[in-house]
């Protein structure tokens, strides 16, 4: 079964790994660390970020380097978009109205 990119980045651990490894390639080992699980149920994430093409493998010597695929992630980034500029211009809205109302009671 194929994920979805939401799917996958709607659990916050699969999350906390993108942020990891968006600074630096990292082994599953070393991903494992920094969560109070186990390497088995890392390695279950990585795996469903790879299958959405979130994170690359890349091997050196006998080690598995993951990182981020910056292409998946501006995807993400421009799906996205659309609601910044709606929720941008609401609060623009909302700072008229509120404006309004402040020099309306200065005005008293």
């Amino acid at each position: 079964m194929r994920r979805d990119i939401f799917q996958a980045i709607a659990d916050p651990t699969r999350r906390a790994i993108i942020t990891l490894i968006a600074l630096q390639a990292m082994t599953p080992n070393a991903i494992a660390e920094n969560f109070n699980t186990t390497r088995q149920a890392v390695s279950k994430h990585l795996r469903i970020l790879t299958e959405c093409e979130l994170v690359k493998q890349e091997q050196q010597g006998r080690e598995i380097y993951y990182s981020l695929e910056i292409k998946k992630m501006k995807e993400i980034d421009k799906w996205l978009e659309q609601f910044r500029k709606l929720w941008e211009t609401r609060f623009n809205q909302l700072d008229i109205v509120l404006s309004t109302i402040k020099n309306r009671k200065n005005e008293r």
